[in-house]
């Protein structure tokens, strides 16, 4: 289900038990973050819990906003220029999401407010050095994975990453040049190396589009297959 204008203007927005006003999106299958500006930035929260978000990103300029609950989607890249648009952020909560390498972590470096932050159940959160890497480079951060961040932890941090004259050393350098590479939509099709067999031009172009306009994950996933075996989508 695509984040509309409509969608928005129908969703419950109320004072949740922190006393913060709080944009409800619970379990609808959106794919992708848009349309927030009808919103007016009269929320403190959103809970976009139970989606199908793959990109956090592609917000307006939200002043308000301090918290947002991104559990149980497939988010696997966060937009750099995050801070630019949410600069108040101080919680973001991506548990049992896609993101797997410290690298795809370094758009959060940027939230200088932000003290709350959990990633279980991701894949990053599995590599050595995740927890000193996200102390080092969020040394505001409060709790990490519903943990405190300890003051050892954040000596730890530096005597890891942080040379002698307190700049970076080539360890904390290399995890943040360490990025997952990520597939767009339509990237690579007018190759003749994309693998793409017995496809016209226009054969093409019509997967393109089909794939631009899919609106869940199980509609990309069948498109994907189809380019795969050199296919044509059929109208349904």
């Amino acid at each position: 289900m695509k984040l509309t204008a409509d969608l928005l203007s129908n969703s419950v927005s109320q004072i949740n038990a922190l006393g913060d006003r709080e944009l409800v999106l619970r379990d609808l299958k959106i794919p992708a973050i848009e349309n927030l500006g009808v919103t007016k930035d009269l929320n403190d929260a959103i809970d976009f819990t139970n989606n199908d978000l793959r990109v956090l990103g592609n917000f307006p300029r939200l002043n308000r906003l301090q918290h947002l609950l991104l559990n149980n989607n497939r988010i696997s890249k966060i937009d750099s220029g995050l801070n630019s648009y949410v600069p108040n952020l101080n919680t973001i909560i991506l548990t049992n999401n896609a993101l797997s390498e410290l690298g795809d972590l370094e758009a959060l470096a940027e939230c200088q407010k932000l003290t709350h932050l959990s990633l279980l159940d991701n894949p990053v959160a599995k590599k050595e050095h995740y927890r000193l890497y996200l102390i080092y480079k969020l040394p505001q951060l409060h709790v990490l994975d519903f943990n405190k961040v300890k003051l050892s932890e954040k000596k730890e941090a530096q005597a890891l990453f942080q040379k002698a004259d307190g700049t970076d050393n080539d360890l904390i350098k290399s995890l943040v040049d360490n990025k997952t590479k990520t597939f767009e939509v339509g990237e690579g099709l007018n190759s003749s190396s994309s693998g793409v067999v017995g496809l016209t031009p226009d054969e093409q172009l019509k997967i393109k589009e089909a794939l631009k306009q899919a609106t869940s994950l199980d509609e990309i996933s069948r498109l994907e297959r189809l380019l795969k075996a050199g296919h044509v989508p059929t109208a349904k």
